[in-house]
């Protein structure tokens, strides 16, 4: 059970690296964003392709992971999304589907629809004994590395001047405009970190998760379900929901197998009829 109660930690860490970036796009920025399972699957390839076509070591390429996919968040975001901020949901929803589907089929094409893996390093393979509990290396590594990603967003949303100043753009963007805030530089920068962290995730996740095409479309729900739950006005909302989700995922998987998703989908919804708007919601949003 302790060992079960572990791999769902580690697996709800890994969903809210993937997921956080969305729910910053939509509860601070007021975008749906369906297409955030493209940089995850972006990132996981880019992993895959510098380790077999450049050579390089599996932690290396984490940060170019994070870099390569948060450029092309930013660039995209300057060229296709911007122009979307003002439309309604549905055009948000409409477009940023087109846009896996567009992603999945470009993958597809250019790389293959089989399977990828990622050769980890010697001392991320195996296990660590604790007497009954068997903790697995690379699963630790997730939960130390998800950790410190966690305490960081936190930190840079509730005590930098740039949390300050992205809460004020959204909050209201003429105001922060006439204090002589550049919002559409906070939202760029904004997209662009959360387009990498999905890339971090996919790169970290493509060992435990598995990396194919379909990528985005098979963790699309989870993406949402993360966000639904936790709520979109902090960090610790999403952090909590993919823990919640993480554990019951495994242990429901494994006690249960045969209704493993049946019981991810219940707790989402008794959490929702109890807090409609998330479990962490700030005071005052809507």
């Amino acid at each position: 059970m302790l060992t079960l109660l572990f791999d769902g930690i580690a697996y709800g860490m890994l969903l809210f690296v993937l997921a956080v970036g969305l729910a910053v796009t939509m509860g601070l920025m007021n975008f749906i964003n369906l297409a955030h399972g493209a940089f995850a699957m972006a990132g996981g390839y880019a992993t895959v392709l510098l380790m077999q076509h450049a050579g390089l070591p599996f932690l290396a390429t984490l940060p170019l992971a994070f870099l390569i996919t948060a450029a092309a968040g930013a660039l995209l975001e300057r060229t296709l999304y911007r122009p979307m901020y003002a439309k309604p949901h549905l055009d948000q929803v409409l477009f940023s589907i087109g846009l896996v589907f567009m992603a999945v089929s470009a993958v597809d094409y250019l790389i293959g629809s089989q399977q990828q893996f990622v050769k980890l390093p010697a001392f991320l393979q195996g296990r660590l004994d604790f007497e009954a509990v068997g903790i697995g290396k690379y699963r630790l590594f997730i939960v130390a590395v998800c950790a410190l990603l966690a305490l960081a967003l936190q930190w840079v949303l509730a005590r930098t001047r740039f949390g300050s100043r992205l809460r004020a753009a959204v909050d209201d963007p003429r105001v922060a405009s006439g204090l002589g805030i550049n919002v559409n530089r906070v939202f760029l920068l904004t997209f662009a970190v959360g387009s990498g962290l999905a890339g971090l995730g996919g790169a970290l996740g493509a060992e435990v998760l598995g990396l194919d095409p379909t990528f985005p479309l098979k963790f699309m729900i989870y993406f949402l379900i993360v966000v639904a739950v936790g709520g979109t006005s902090s960090v610790t909302g999403p952090l909590v929901a993919a823990l919640l989700l993480g554990i019951a995922d495994v242990a429901g998987k494994y006690y249960a197998p045969k209704i493993g998703a049946f019981i991810v989908y219940a707790l989402m919804i008794a959490i929702l009829l109890w807090r409609p708007q998330g479990l962490f919601v700030r005071k005052g949003a809507r």
